[in-house]
Protein backbone atom coordinates (compact mmCIF):
# COMPACT_ATOMS: atom_id res chain seq x y z
CA UNK A 1 0.00 0.00 0.00
CA UNK A 2 2.64 2.43 1.13
CA UNK A 3 4.49 1.53 -2.31
CA UNK A 4 1.34 2.57 -4.01
CA UNK A 5 1.42 5.82 -2.17
CA UNK A 6 4.80 6.53 -3.04
CA UNK A 7 4.20 5.60 -6.97
CA UNK A 8 1.35 8.42 -7.21
CA UNK A 9 2.99 10.96 -5.20
CA UNK A 10 6.40 10.65 -7.85
CA UNK A 11 3.86 10.19 -10.52
CA UNK A 12 1.77 13.64 -9.59
CA UNK A 13 5.46 15.20 -9.59
CA UNK A 14 6.14 14.08 -12.65
CA UNK A 15 3.08 15.84 -14.15
CA UNK A 16 3.59 18.92 -13.01
CA UNK A 17 7.08 19.20 -14.01
CA UNK A 18 8.01 21.74 -16.48
CA UNK A 19 8.35 20.43 -19.94
CA UNK A 20 11.60 21.53 -21.93
CA UNK A 21 12.64 22.85 -25.09
CA UNK A 22 11.91 26.36 -27.20
CA UNK A 23 7.96 24.66 -27.30
CA UNK A 24 7.46 23.65 -24.55
CA UNK A 25 4.13 24.57 -22.44
CA UNK A 26 6.38 26.85 -20.44
CA UNK A 27 8.51 28.16 -23.34
CA UNK A 28 5.92 31.92 -23.38
CA UNK A 29 7.24 32.44 -19.66
CA UNK A 30 10.93 32.99 -20.73
CA UNK A 31 12.22 36.44 -21.59
CA UNK A 32 11.56 37.06 -25.08
CA UNK A 33 15.09 38.34 -26.94
CA UNK A 34 13.61 39.52 -30.45
CA UNK A 35 16.66 41.25 -31.63
CA UNK A 36 18.91 38.17 -31.04
CA UNK A 37 16.14 36.17 -32.91
CA UNK A 38 15.99 39.21 -35.68
CA UNK A 39 19.66 39.04 -35.67
CA UNK A 40 20.02 35.33 -35.85
CA UNK A 41 16.97 35.12 -38.48
CA UNK A 42 19.11 37.37 -41.27
CA UNK A 43 21.96 35.81 -40.69
CA UNK A 44 20.42 32.63 -41.38
CA UNK A 45 18.00 33.87 -44.22
CA UNK A 46 21.51 35.02 -45.89
CA UNK A 47 22.48 30.76 -45.81
CA UNK A 48 19.25 28.95 -46.74
CA UNK A 49 20.14 28.35 -50.16
CA UNK A 50 24.28 28.41 -49.65
CA UNK A 51 24.49 26.49 -46.17
CA UNK A 52 20.69 25.37 -44.91
CA UNK A 53 22.13 23.23 -42.37
CA UNK A 54 24.15 26.28 -41.23
CA UNK A 55 20.75 28.28 -41.34
CA UNK A 56 18.69 25.70 -39.45
CA UNK A 57 21.14 26.02 -36.60
CA UNK A 58 20.45 29.74 -36.52
CA UNK A 59 16.72 29.64 -37.15
CA UNK A 60 16.62 27.35 -34.01
CA UNK A 61 18.80 29.31 -32.11
CA UNK A 62 16.75 32.71 -33.11
CA UNK A 63 13.51 30.71 -32.00
CA UNK A 64 15.70 29.75 -29.08
CA UNK A 65 15.82 33.61 -28.30
CA UNK A 66 11.81 34.12 -29.09
CA UNK A 67 9.93 31.61 -29.99
CA UNK A 68 7.46 33.73 -31.08
CA UNK A 69 9.35 35.78 -34.19
CA UNK A 70 7.21 34.51 -37.54
CA UNK A 71 10.14 35.32 -39.44
CA UNK A 72 12.17 32.77 -38.08
CA UNK A 73 9.34 30.32 -38.28
CA UNK A 74 8.73 31.36 -42.29
CA UNK A 75 12.25 30.43 -42.92
CA UNK A 76 12.77 27.57 -41.04
CA UNK A 77 10.25 26.07 -43.48
CA UNK A 78 11.73 27.27 -46.41
CA UNK A 79 14.66 25.10 -45.13
CA UNK A 80 12.75 22.41 -44.11
CA UNK A 81 11.01 22.69 -48.05
CA UNK A 82 14.09 22.94 -49.64
CA UNK A 83 14.97 19.36 -47.93
CA UNK A 84 11.39 18.08 -49.11
CA UNK A 85 10.59 17.40 -45.36
CA UNK A 86 6.56 18.40 -46.32
CA UNK A 87 5.24 17.69 -42.72
CA UNK A 88 7.91 20.24 -40.91
CA UNK A 89 7.57 23.10 -43.69
CA UNK A 90 3.73 23.05 -42.93
CA UNK A 91 3.85 22.91 -39.19
CA UNK A 92 6.44 26.26 -39.67
CA UNK A 93 4.35 27.94 -42.08
CA UNK A 94 1.33 27.66 -39.62
CA UNK A 95 3.09 28.99 -36.57
CA UNK A 96 4.72 32.04 -39.21
CA UNK A 97 1.03 32.59 -40.22
CA UNK A 98 -0.36 33.19 -37.05
CA UNK A 99 2.15 35.21 -35.22
CA UNK A 100 2.00 37.35 -39.29
CA UNK A 101 -1.31 37.53 -40.19
CA UNK A 102 -0.79 40.63 -42.34
CA UNK A 103 1.86 38.77 -44.64
CA UNK A 104 1.65 36.68 -47.61
CA UNK A 105 4.74 35.51 -47.32
CA UNK A 106 3.79 32.21 -44.82
CA UNK A 107 0.41 31.28 -46.95
CA UNK A 108 2.47 31.36 -50.02
CA UNK A 109 5.08 29.10 -48.60
CA UNK A 110 2.25 27.06 -47.42
CA UNK A 111 0.69 26.94 -50.72
CA UNK A 112 3.52 25.69 -52.09
CA UNK A 113 4.26 22.96 -49.51
CA UNK A 114 0.51 21.69 -50.25
CA UNK A 115 0.48 21.60 -53.38
CA UNK A 116 4.00 19.63 -53.83
CA UNK A 117 2.09 17.33 -51.53
CA UNK A 118 -0.18 16.79 -53.84
CA UNK A 119 -3.03 19.03 -51.41
CA UNK A 120 -4.70 20.35 -54.19
CA UNK A 121 -8.12 21.97 -52.53
CA UNK A 122 -5.60 23.18 -49.81
CA UNK A 123 -2.46 24.43 -51.72
CA UNK A 124 -6.00 26.24 -53.65
CA UNK A 125 -6.56 28.15 -50.48
CA UNK A 126 -3.58 28.87 -49.51
CA UNK A 127 -2.72 30.88 -52.65
CA UNK A 128 -6.23 32.49 -52.10
CA UNK A 129 -5.49 33.80 -48.38
CA UNK A 130 -2.21 34.90 -49.71
CA UNK A 131 -4.20 37.07 -51.74
CA UNK A 132 -6.95 38.15 -49.55
CA UNK A 133 -3.20 39.74 -47.16
CA UNK A 134 -2.04 41.00 -49.99
CA UNK A 135 -3.99 41.54 -52.94
CA UNK A 136 -2.22 41.44 -56.36
CA UNK A 137 0.62 39.14 -54.86
CA UNK A 138 2.14 38.14 -58.19
CA UNK A 139 3.89 34.80 -56.86
CA UNK A 140 -0.18 33.88 -55.37
CA UNK A 141 -1.24 34.72 -58.69
CA UNK A 142 1.47 32.23 -60.38
CA UNK A 143 0.67 29.70 -57.99
CA UNK A 144 -2.95 29.81 -58.40
CA UNK A 145 -2.60 30.15 -62.51
CA UNK A 146 -0.19 27.10 -62.59
CA UNK A 147 -1.98 25.18 -60.18
CA UNK A 148 -5.67 25.69 -62.01
CA UNK A 149 -3.78 24.52 -65.34
CA UNK A 150 -2.38 21.35 -63.33
CA UNK A 151 -5.26 20.45 -61.93
CA UNK A 152 -7.44 20.99 -65.09
CA UNK A 153 -9.55 23.15 -63.23
CA UNK A 154 -12.07 25.64 -64.94
CA UNK A 155 -11.36 29.08 -63.17
CA UNK A 156 -13.01 32.42 -64.99
CA UNK A 157 -9.66 34.13 -63.40
CA UNK A 158 -7.32 32.24 -65.43
CA UNK A 159 -6.98 34.66 -68.22
CA UNK A 160 -6.52 37.44 -66.07
CA UNK A 161 -3.62 35.65 -64.36
CA UNK A 162 -1.80 34.70 -67.00
CA UNK A 163 -1.89 38.84 -68.28
CA UNK A 164 -0.54 39.55 -65.33
CA UNK A 165 2.34 36.75 -65.00
CA UNK A 166 3.39 37.59 -68.39
CA UNK A 167 3.54 41.06 -67.65
CA UNK A 168 4.81 40.95 -63.90
CA UNK A 169 6.16 37.32 -63.64
CA UNK A 170 9.01 36.79 -61.35
CA UNK A 171 11.48 35.51 -63.66
CA UNK A 172 11.73 35.73 -67.04
CA UNK A 173 10.73 32.02 -66.98
CA UNK A 174 7.28 33.16 -65.54
CA UNK A 175 6.18 35.31 -67.81
CA UNK A 176 7.38 33.24 -71.09
CA UNK A 177 5.23 30.61 -69.16
CA UNK A 178 2.54 32.50 -69.05
CA UNK A 179 2.50 33.47 -72.65
CA UNK A 180 2.68 30.47 -73.76
CA UNK A 181 0.01 29.46 -72.09
CA UNK A 182 -2.17 32.53 -73.37
CA UNK A 183 -1.54 31.26 -76.71
CA UNK A 184 -2.87 28.07 -75.83
CA UNK A 185 -5.90 29.49 -74.45
CA UNK A 186 -5.34 29.14 -70.76
CA UNK A 187 -5.13 24.64 -71.78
Amino acid sequence: MRAAALLLLALAAACRAPAQGPYSPTAEDRPRDTVRAERLSKEAADLIYSNPARAEELLRAALSADLFFGPAHNNLGVVYLGNDKLYEAAHEFEWARKLMPGHPDPRLNLAITLDRAGQEDEALAAYTAALEVWPGHIGAIQGLASLSIRALREEPRLEEWLVRVALEGESEAWREWAREWRARGGR
